[in-house]
């Protein structure tokens, strides 16, 4: 197999072979020679590749599995995982703004429009009284075909009304109100934890009821500071993740290291 060809015996080092096992395989595998879904070499050809043991190979090889970059089909051999697709905290998107952006099919489908009563949470993260129609609109978002996201979003009644009559299925909330609506977006707060499948969450995103999952509570205000769109985001953690990039400020002064003042 040719791309086994890029593999070499491993060096003397202090570091445990199996770690460099799994560290060359994973080198191998971000850099692009093995891509998504090729067959890595069988068990046999990296012991004598490598010229380790059948048991280091295997713990470098369940160590990458953990880490969802490689599966095993029973009978056939170890392949490279596809990467999980991401999108960016750091910067107010919509999920297929970001996407399409990255290369991915996306297909929004849409499983409910309507008129609802605004629970006090609603109510309280839109500035509005409690009752007061808001429209609420539930999708699930599909990346290259399979289910990713569960989302549920929460507008005034008057820009729901008018969002029935948008193309939901294709595009980002987010673009219709800035490029259809002249409603330019400012910041957006949010709140993230974890939480277990339910029933609805288990339908929707093809996963078994108890799964965990990612949730996202996401309130983004438009430019001028007014709250517009309240969502809760439901990701599966097996199929996406989400990256940010965080700078560390001057740490003030440690005063309990600062020398005393002589009298």
């Amino acid at each position: 197999m040719s791309s086994a060809r890029a593999l070499e015996p491993i060096a003397f080092s202090p570091v445990p072979l199996y770690t460099q096992v799994r560290e060359t395989l994973r080198d191998r595998i971000l850099d692009g020679t093995y891509a998504p879904h090729a067959q890595l070499p069988s068990e046999s050809e990296m012991v004598a590749l490598f010229k380790v043991s059948r048991i280091t190979v295997r713990q470098a090889l369940s160590d990458l599995q953990r880490e969802n970059l490689i599966f095993k089909i029973p009978g056939k051999g170890t392949f490279v995982a596809k990467p999980k697709a991401f999108q960016q905290l750091s910067q107010l998107e919509g999920f297929a703004e970001a996407m399409v952006r990255m290369g991915y099919e996306i297909r929004n489908q849409v499983t409910s429009h309507k008129t609802v009563p605004a629970s006090p949470r609603v109510a309280q993260h839109l500035g509005l009284a409690e009752g007061t129609p808001v429209a609420q609109i539930k999708r699930v978002r599909h990346l290259n075909r399979a289910p990713v996201s569960y989302e549920v979003t929460y507008l005034p009644h008057a820009i729901g009304e008018r969002l029935r009559q948008a193309d939901l299925a294709g595009r980002d909330i987010f673009l219709i109100l800035e490029n259809d609506y002249g409603l330019a977006l400012g910041h957006a707060d949010l709140q993230i934890d974890a939480m277990l499948a339910d029933e609805v969450l288990a339908r929707a995103l093809h996963v078994d009821e108890g799964t965990a999952v990612l949730r996202i509570e996401r309130l983004t205000h438009t430019a001028d500071g007014a709250p517009l769109d309240f969502e809760d985001l439901y990701f599966r953690g097996d199929a996406f993740q989400h990256r940010l990039r965080i700078a560390r400020t001057a740490p003030a002064p440690d005063r309990r290291n600062t020398p005393k003042a002589k009298p």
